[in-house]
């Protein structure tokens, strides 16, 4: 399967925002990729007032976005912000395209490193899973990243990947601990995992994440398959599906597992 990185830099604009997606899906579909994935807060990014400029799922701009991966006969994913309870939004991503239409609540939220996502962001409950294909990915968000438990979840209900959206803030180590869980998330679920972040804005470290750029595939040995760097581009790669029963026969940390022990 053929998929793209969008490592874009989105701004405060939803509409701006929404313009970029369109050009960089068109930019994917014609180099073939069937899944093209955006970063997290794709609508608008951080450091913006959320609550104001949410909508729901059957708003104008997921319209938009539906409007392009019909056009363009991709499946996009890309991150926006619901409305929520108590004046917070939903962290969301949105995974549409022929034969598609779902959506991810992101369910660990950023409240480390100084910021707190919590206070403006209402949690999800639930993972979710698309079919491409007769293909399963799950989907993931961001934090999500630092609990392997998610992606095992991904690996039980069926997918051999995971498509993870993040809006990774810089620091000491920060780019150090994105590659490093990334793999580790790949070789605990032994899936294909298929990272994109916002590229670096050039603001440096501060108190809100906007992004590190270093978008990544990783196969499920663990291995790099294909990365980037730090400034806006688009990685297209293809994931080999019958990789990841290969490196399941061969390591089986899934069916070696002892939840009974844990509970």
């Amino acid at each position: 399967m053929r998929i793209a990185l969008s490592q874009l830099t989105t701004g405060p604009d939803p509409e701006k925002n929404l313009r970029l997606i369109e050009e960089w899906t068109r930019r994917a579909a014609d180099a073939g990729a069937r899944v093209v994935v955006f970063p997290e807060a794709s609508m608008a990014c951080f450091g913006t007032p959320l609550t104001p400029l949410a909508e729901p799922l059957d708003g104008p701009w997921a319209d938009g976005v539906r409007e392009i991966a019909r056009t363009t006969g991709t499946l996009v994913v890309a991150g926006m912000f619901t409305p929520a309870d108590e004046g917070r939004v939903t962290n969301t991503l949105l995974a549409t395209g022929p034969g598609v239409e779902e959506s991810y609540d992101k369910i660990h939220l950023y409240d480390a490193f100084g910021f707190r996502e919590s206070e403006s962001v209402a949690p999800g409950s639930r993972p979710a899973v698309i079919d491409v294909d007769g293909v399963r990915l799950g989907l993931a968000t961001c934090y999500d990243v630092r609990f392997p438990e998610l992606f095992r979840a991904h690996a039980d209900a069926g997918a051999v990947g995971t498509l993870l959206a993040a809006s990774w803030g810089a620091g000491p180590g920060k780019l150090e601990q994105w590659e490093l869980l990334v793999r580790a998330r790949a070789l605990d679920a032994t899936v294909w995992v298929a990272a994109v972040g916002q590229a670096d804005p050039g603001t440096g470290p501060g108190p809100v994440p906007t992004g590190n750029g270093h978008s990544l595939v990783v196969g499920p040995d663990g291995t790099v398959q294909a990365s980037l760097g730090a400034d806006p581009e688009l990685l297209v790669t293809d994931l080999d599906v019958d990789e990841v029963s290969a490196v399941r026969e061969k390591t089986s940390v899934l069916a070696n597992r002892r939840p009974e022990v844990w509970r």
